[in-house]
């Protein structure tokens, strides 16, 4: 049942979808929310009940995917997601782009939609790259992810870059974490457990995993044991 509460102008829902909350919301709210600000980014003269019918479509699922990646974050409530919680927000509409994307759907909806989270949130995530079930980002801005192979428990924060070097991709394992102002570069395997300390730039090398990695004097990259369990911190493990 949805609970609806005026206060004010604003009315606020509360709904429930295959056990995702929807806070301050409901299924149709959240649906015209995303397509008012795709009206007012992209005035293409687009009529709603087209956007109406593509978002419909591929929302289910694309809630369904975000719910086991708030469920496996620890400091967000599971089962809940608030449109107004930025990083929630955030990989929302990744999800929903890529989703609608691997779905057939059209690619000029799922362009405005990586361009809506660009201009929102500061991020440069296009709805082709595909990320892993489970990921945790800090802090939207600045961040950039080129088309890389990612994996589960990745933790991302912001100015963090990943991206090509000639055309070759990084490999980044489970459980990588890269703090603000990191970069994967090129030709990189980071293996499982990679902790990349602020401001390292990991360009052509490898990691050896489960492991701190610093810069050195040289530029060199240096790397420590991990002794703490950072993961467990950020995730339901």
């Amino acid at each position: 049942m949805a609970a609806c509460l005026l206060a004010n102008t604003f009315i606020y829902f509360t709904e429930s979808l295959n056990m995702l909350t929807l806070v301050r919301s409901n299924r149709d709210h959240l649906t015209n929310y995303v397509i008012r600000q795709l009206a007012q980014f992209f005035p293409d003269g687009t009529e709603e009940h087209l956007l109406m019918s593509q978002i419909s479509r591929d929302l289910d699922e694309a809630l369904g995917r975000l719910q086991v990646c708030i469920n496996a974050v620890r400091m967000w409530r599971e089962n809940e997601f608030d449109f107004l919680h930025s990083s929630q927000y955030t990989i929302f509409l990744y999800f929903l782009a890529n989703t609608i994307w691997r779905n057939g759907g059209d690619k000029v909806l799922c362009t405005k939609l990586f361009y809506l989270n660009k201009t929102l949130n500061g991020i440069d995530l296009f709805y082709e790259v595909e990320m892993p079930s489970v990921f945790f980002i800090g802090h939207s801005v600045g961040i950039v992810l080129a088309k890389a192979t990612y994996s589960d428990y990745l933790v991302l924060y912001q100015n963090s870059t990943v991206g090509k070097n000639h055309g070759v991709a990084p490999v980044l394992e489970e459980g990588v974490v890269m703090y603000p102002n990191t970069a994967v570069i090129g030709r990189c395997h980071v293996a499982t457990g990679s902790v990349i300390g602020q401001g390292v730039s990991v360009v052509n090398q490898d990691t050896p995993g489960h492991c701190l990695v610093f810069q050195g004097h040289g530029g060199e990259l240096v790397f420590r044991n991990n002794e703490r369990p950072i993961l467990a911190d950020i995730f339901r493990l």
